[in-house]
């Protein structure tokens, strides 16, 4: 039986739905009535899983940190939906810590197009879908807890884009909204999932030790507040906001 949060029947397309936070969200907006189709770029066998598992209409494949594939990853979406309601921009990654003084152009390029361009590209191909979706259309952007207090040494990169993420959230809330379109992010902390699968144990301790609430966040701990922020019941006035979800390590 779905869960009654406003989104039944929505069609909602979670970009980065593999596995960690994408894979939360795409399992709580099934588990709400929504239909959903799930993108990944590698790992077929878990968006498979997954697609299985929630009852998702479709998955869809693209590399986004190359150019023109969010857009194919959109039009695709679209198809097997017949429309679009909700985007989730969750599709992000680090690519490599590098510190600032060392930084390489291969890596710039790559965490910029990743994190911020095929955000922008997703948005602009799905802006026309939206519109047609009337009240019921939303976006939710995902940034990063590192975008509010610059994140840990070798971060640097990765967290000015997810400050990019944070403004342009700001920006497309302002443009959008006559069209009915609401526009949100979420800011996780420190979430126990795959792309932390290279950071230093004793860099996950310390994180932990400096978590109000004791422990580090799960990505079901991200998943419903996504799925409140794209619901035009439960969040149908909110607009151009960053809900940080972080066991109490930032308190804006």
């Amino acid at each position: 039986m779905a869960l009654n949060l406003g989104v039944e029947g929505l069609r909602v397309l979670v970009t980065g739905a593999s596995s960690g936070i994408g894979a939360a969200c795409a399992a709580a907006f099934a588990a709400c009535g929504a239909r959903v189709v799930v993108h990944y770029s590698k790992n077929k066998a878990g968006a498979s899983e997954l697609a299985g598992r929630i009852g998702a209409v479709a998955t869809v494949a693209g590399d986004l940190m190359k150019r023109g594939t969010a857009t194919k990853v959109v039009e695709e979406a679209v198809a097997a939906l017949g429309g679009l309601d909700v985007l989730v921009n969750n599709a992000g990654a680090m690519v490599g810590r590098t510190r600032m003084a060392s930084f390489d152009e291969a890596t710039y390029d790559g965490v910029m197009d990743l994190n911020v361009r095929s955000i922008l590209e997703a948005t602009r191909a799905a802006h026309p879908h939206l519109v047609k979706s009337g009240a019921s259309a939303s976006i939710v952007n995902i940034g990063s807890i590192g975008a509010r207090n610059g994140g840990a040494p070798g971060s640097g990169l990765y967290v000015a884009t997810k400050a990019a993420v944070h403004s342009l959230t700001r920006s497309m809330a302002k443009e959008f909204a006559p069209a009915g379109i609401r526009v949100n992010a979420l800011a996780p902390g420190v979430i126990a999932t795959p792309f932390h699968a290279a950071t230093a144990p004793d860099m996950l301790e310390a994180a932990r030790a400096s978590i109000p609430m004791g422990r580090l966040g799960k990505g079901e701990d991200c998943a419903y507040p996504v799925v409140f922020l794209a619901s035009p019941a439960l969040a149908g006035y909110i607009t151009g906001q960053i809900l940080d979800v972080n066991g109490g390590q930032y308190m804006p």
